[in-house]
């Protein structure tokens, strides 16, 4: 299946060997196994969280976001120029930022006249897009258990509401507390405003949802297993699954989501972006993991730095200021949400590309 994946590329393991499998064994091994392996470390730290005060998560929310989670998405105007033949730098840089400052517009916009309904809205689309970064880790690794359209759109169900859904069922008071955090950059009574968002028939859909759509994709996979997928893909599916239940069920919300911004999401996309880049990819195939960082570090820089003015424009233009660590947390989570649509977009389009949702 990652043969498949990466064969209508313009990067090296696009070529007419089918795929660069050092570099793409690294990377997996980097991006993907190892930071699920820190994340089970730290298990025992997030089962602590709960104990201490909401500013520990927002702190590491900002370390997170500063090491790399700001990063992840900065490279996106070098998408379509790497995935795509005859794709030149200016036409990649323009479309990308078109895409950007109409749908990061538009975001921002919806904040300011239906505060409420745009937090909704982020949520539904970060369960989207962390749902579709774990689908294309898997595809790209080659588990061959999510075989159709379906199975894979079960798997972005499970493994985006992981991190979004989840810590509502188990932390409903903190991730109430974060979304009146937004709503009160732009409303006066947000306490009053998220009351809709945050009752218990709510909550009580999401945990069904969740359980049953995580026992069906198990009994899917066992179900693959017996007529000839590789086991170890899906045990790998289901490890990474229950290690997420765990780490959203004992951590608080704001560290549990920071962490994992960072150390999951973030650099998986990030391994996924070095396999576009010949040069990259090159680099990792040969063993020279920090020369392969370094050329994402550069490519990534000029926009890392737009992001956080992105940040800073949002905390100068909401209504009500910020005067807290809340509301610097809320602003960033509100500049981020701008971010993510676009960002969303131009994965999707990647995702095609490769083919991720191909049969």
């Amino acid at each position: 299946m990652a043969e498949g994946v990466f064969a209508e590329t313009g990067s090296t393991i696009g070529s007419s060997d089918g795929i660069d499998r050092d570099a793409l064994a690294r990377a997996d091994r980097l991006f993907a196994l190892y930071p699920a392996v820190a994340l089970a470390v730290l298990l025992p730290v997030g089962a602590a969280t709960p104990l201490f005060p909401v500013e520990v998560g927002v702190a590491a929310f900002a370390f997170g976001t500063l090491a790399v989670g700001m990063a992840h998405g900065a490279v996106d105007h070098l998408v379509p120029l790497r995935a795509a033949f005859g794709v030149s730098l200016r036409r990649s840089i323009i479309a990308v930022s078109v895409v950007y400052a109409v749908l990061g517009g538009a975001v921002v916009a919806a904040f300011f006249l239906a505060p409420v309904a745009a937090f909704v809205g982020f949520i539904a689309l970060t369960w989207l897009h962390w749902g579709q970064g774990d689908v294309a880790a898997l595809v790209v690794a080659g588990v061959d258990h999510l075989r159709t359209p379906a199975e894979r759109a079960l798997t972005l169900v499970v493994r985006g509401g992981l991190p979004m859904g989840v810590p509502l069922i188990a932390h409903p008071g903190e991730y109430r507390l974060v979304a009146e955090w937004i709503v009160g950059l732009f409303v006066a009574d947000a306490s009053g405003a998220v009351d809709p968002v945050f009752t218990p028939e709510i909550r009580v859909a999401v945990g069904v949802l969740m359980a049953t759509a995580t026992l069906l994709s198990f009994v899917l996979g066992v179900l693959r297993v017996r007529g000839g997928a590789d086991r170890r893909g899906w045990l790998r599916d289901v490890g990474e699954t229950l290690l997420l239940w765990a780490w959203f069920l004992l951590a608080a919300p704001v560290f549990a989501i920071g962490v994992y911004f960072a150390l999951w999401h973030a650099l998986r996309h990030v391994g996924r972006l070095v396999l576009l880049d010949d040069a990259a990819a090159a680099a990792l195939s040969d063993g020279d993991t920090r020369g392969a960082l370094r050329r994402f570090a550069r490519d990534a820089a000029p926009l890392t730095l737009g992001g956080f003015l992105v940040v800073a424009g949002v905390a100068l233009a909401v209504p009500y200021g910020v005067a807290a660590p809340g509301d610097l947390l809320a602003v960033s989570l509100v500049a981020i949400a701008a971010m993510t649509l676009p960002h969303v977009a131009v994965v999707a389009w990647l995702d095609g590309r490769q083919g991720v949702w191909q049969p």
